[in-house]
C-alpha cells in the first residue's frame, strides 16, 4: 500500500511539473491532449473551417475544444463519450457508448444527411500497467473508431486516432491503409516520452 501512495505521489508532482498542463491552465484549455491536437493540425491542417467533425471518447473535452474553435461558425462537433463532459459552446455532445446501437444510432441522428469530414479519436483504455492486457485493448478502441470512421466519412475525409505501438500496431495500421489514400504515424511533442503512444493520421478516405 506504501508503495502505491508513493507511486501515487510522484505521478501527481510530474503532472503538476508538466509545462503542457500549466500551459492548458494558463490558455484554459480543458486538458494537455489538447497540445497533441494543436500540433497534427499545425503539421497536417486536418480541420478547416465549416468543417462537420466527430469526436469519439471526447471526455473532458480538450480535443472538442480545439476543434470547435477551428471549424468555426460554420462549422459542427459532435462529441460522443461513456462519461459524462461538461457542455462546450457549438459542440453536440452523447453520452452513451458508440459501439452499442443506441449511442451509434444518436450519432447517425445528430449528423444526418451531410457526411463527416473528420474523425478524432484520442480513446485510451484503463491502464493496468499490464502490456498483454492494455495492447490489445488499446488496438481494439482503434479498430472501432475505424470502424465509425469507415461508416461516417465523406469520401476524401481523414481519421486520427490515438495507438500504442507493440502487438497489433502493424495490422491496424494496414487496415487504416486499406480505406485512405495517405497514413502515417505522428508522435507529438506533447506526448511524455516514455509513453509507447502515436497517432494515426489517416487522409483521403477512398469511401465504402
Amino acid at each position: 500500500m506504501a508503495k502505491k501512495r508513493s507511486s501515487s505521489k510522484a505521478w501527481l508532482k510530474e503532472h503538476r511539473d508538466d509545462p503542457y498542463v500549466q500551459q492548458a491552465q494558463r490558455e484554459g484549455y480543458r486538458s494537455r491532449a489538447c497540445y497533441k491536437l494543436l500540433e497534427l493540425q499545425d503539421k497536417d491542417r486536418l480541420i478547416r473551417p465549416a468543417m462537420t467533425v466527430l469526436d469519439l471518447g471526447s471526455a473532458p473535452g480538450g480535443w472538442s475544444q480545439v476543434a470547435v474553435e477551428l471549424v468555426g461558425h460554420k462549422g459542427r462537433v459532435i462529441a460522443s463519450d461513456i462519461l459524462h463532459m461538461d457542455s462546450l459552446a457549438g459542440v453536440e455532445f452523447i453520452r452513451g457508448d458508440f459501439t452499442e446501437d443506441q449511442a451509434f444510432e444518436l450519432i447517425l441522428t445528430a449528423i444526418g444527411d451531410k457526411p463527416v469530414d473528420l474523425v478524432i479519436s484520442d480513446m485510451s483504455p484503463n491502464i493496468s500497467g499490464l502490456s498483454a492486457a492494455d495492447q490489445p485493448r488499446s488496438i481494439y478502441l482503434v479498430e472501432l473508431a475505424l470502424d465509425m470512421a469507415r461508416r461516417v466519412l465523406a469520401p476524401g475525409g481523414s481519421f486520427v486516432a490515438k495507438v500504442f505501438q507493440g502487438s497489433g500496431f502493424e495490422d491496424v495500421f494496414r487496415d487504416t491503409r486499406s480505406s485512405f489514400a495517405k497514413v502515417l504515424t505522428r508522435k507529438p511533442k506533447a506526448s511524455r516520452p516514455r509513453s509507447r503512444e502515436v497517432y494515426l493520421v489517416a487522409k483521403d478516405f477512398k469511401g465504402t
